[in-house]
């Protein structure tokens, strides 16, 4: 089929395409997931670094996706359709939405004419509204009640501290599974309004939103799997604890860059506060106890563990911090990011039991002793130093004279000619020199340039000098 722009191209899942119907011709277009320039009601355009505020919802739809900021797209009667999407959003006039709606930094305030939020959005199942300024719970509402099919929502950068939300608003969510609240500063209350009404909601992100404590819920929500809640200012543990008793089906707990001083819960009841907890992230928080670290093994169904940039750990190189964590954390499949192999965990703990070989009965680990009696009492390491030597202590004899000298191996066999003229009282050019070996034969320093080590010097050799006309 040809069309205004030449042969059509093939249609491919991967590279979005728009139809362009203009009379009977049909133009194939580039799907524009970029910045989008859209024109104001009176028609003048505006690009995407203007402040856009006190907008609506519906008044931003309609100018993102009109037909006229489509520069090919002129003429009457033209129609646009969305050939990636399986089911796309019914055709109001000359729009059609994706499934996955992204409205940032568009400047929304509220939602707009209902209705028309209604027909825009029937099949949308994704909606980003970050970085508005959304600040009434009531103009949120609005929006969501009107995507019934809402799945994933992005409330985050709005506004929406100063607002609250009654228990009776909260129907529009019920199909909600995601919900990211990042640098919104939401109160706990209306969090936990949200929890206790969204039947299905599986992951909640609450980033930078300067919390210091945790107010606990009457409610759990059972269906919570996911919680990120890095960036805060969360530094005791008795406020973390409260997040297993809000949520006990928790299988990750995300709690980077909070200032966390010590895990301070008794191990018996750590196994009952998290039964379900299979991922944690503590990086850049403030542990400074292996203690800290041997009770996450409490967790009895931990298997991923992100654990870096924390006081404890800063004064071991990166092998030694590794090892000694993966012995701690005997049912840990994944650390940091990188799979802890069989022999991995094996080379991990036999060096966890070396390393605390001799340190002191009463502060040895508890993990020490049943690594004892799974491998046994194991020897140090001994200790070998590969480095070369850089010097050697030697017997240099002439004639009846034997004198003890240390020699600098990286010196060469003429400067070494040279330093014991002193001692034999010749010039470098009339002696000869020897290097006489335990067990072995004299090997004469013939090559003035060659250094002294590669004549595998050993301390207690001989050198011997005998004069040149001998």
């Amino acid at each position: 089929m040809n069309g205004a722009f030449g042969k059509s191209p093939p249609i491919t899942t991967d590279s979005p395409t728009f139809v362009v119907k203009t009379g009977n011709h049909i133009n194939w277009l580039p799907c524009i997931t970029g910045g989008v320039c859209v024109k104001d009601a009176g028609g003048d355009t505006m690009d995407g670094s203007e402040e856009l505020v006190g907008r609506t919802m519906v008044q931003v739809i309609t100018e993102k996706y009109d037909l006229d900021n489509f520069p090919y797209c002129r003429g009457p009667g033209t129609g646009v359709v969305v050939l990636t999407s399986p089911q796309s959003s019914p055709v109001k006039g000359q729009l059609n939405l994706p499934r996955v709606l992204v409205l940032d930094s568009c400047g929304i305030s509220q939602a707009g004419d209902e209705s028309e939020v209604a027909t825009f959005c029937a099949h949308v199942v994704e909606l980003d509204l970050s970085n508005n300024h959304l600040q009434d719970w009531g103009e949120v509402l609005k929006i969501v009640s009107n995507v019934p099919k809402l799945d994933f929502l992005n409330l985050s950068m709005n506004p929406l501290s100063g607002s609250q939300l009654e228990p009776d608003g909260t129907e529009p969510f019920l199909e909600l599974r995601r919900l990211v609240l990042n640098n919104t500063h939401v109160s706990w209350e209306v969090l936990h309004t949200l929890t206790r009404e969204i039947p299905k909601l599986e992951e909640l992100f609450l980033c930078l939103n300067e919390y210091r404590s945790v107010k606990l819920s009457d409610v759990p929500c059972a269906s919570l799997q996911l919680l990120h809640i890095s960036d805060n200012r969360l530094q005791d543990w008795a406020e973390v604890r409260k997040f297993g008793l809000m949520y006990p089906g928790l299988q990750s707990l995300i709690l980077a860059n909070n200032k966390i001083t010590a895990i301070n819960e008794p191990q018996e009841s750590l196994c009952r506060l998290f039964p379900q907890l299979r991922c944690i992230n503590l990086h850049n928080t403030g542990l400074s106890r292996w203690e800290d670290i041997e009770r996450l093994s409490m967790f009895p169904k931990l298997q991923e563990v992100k654990v870096m940039g924390v006081p404890l750990l800063q004064p071991y190189g990166t092998m030694e911090r590794r090892s000694l964590v993966v012995a701690q954390l005997p049912a840990v499949t994944l650390l940091n990011g990188s799979v802890v192999t069989p022999g991995e965990r094996e080379d991990a703990e036999r060096f966890f039991v070396r390393y605390h070989i001799e340190c002191p009965e009463n502060e040895r680990p508890k993990r020490y002793h049943s690594l004892v009696a799974q491998y046994g009492h194991l020897e140090p390491l001994a200790d070998v130093d590969l480095r070369p030597e850089s010097s050697v202590l030697v017997d240099v004899r002439f004639g009846e004279q034997v004198e003890r000298l240390s020699l600098k191996l990286e010196q060469t066999a003429a400067e070494l000619k040279r330093a014991l003229r002193h001692m034999v009282q010749l010039p470098s050019n009339k002696m000869r020199v020897f290097h006489v070996a335990a067990g072995m034969g004299p090997q004469e320093l013939k090559h003035g340039g060659r250094a002294l080590h590669s004549y595998q010097m050993r301390d207690g050799d001989e050198i011997v000098v005998v004069p040149k006309d001998l």
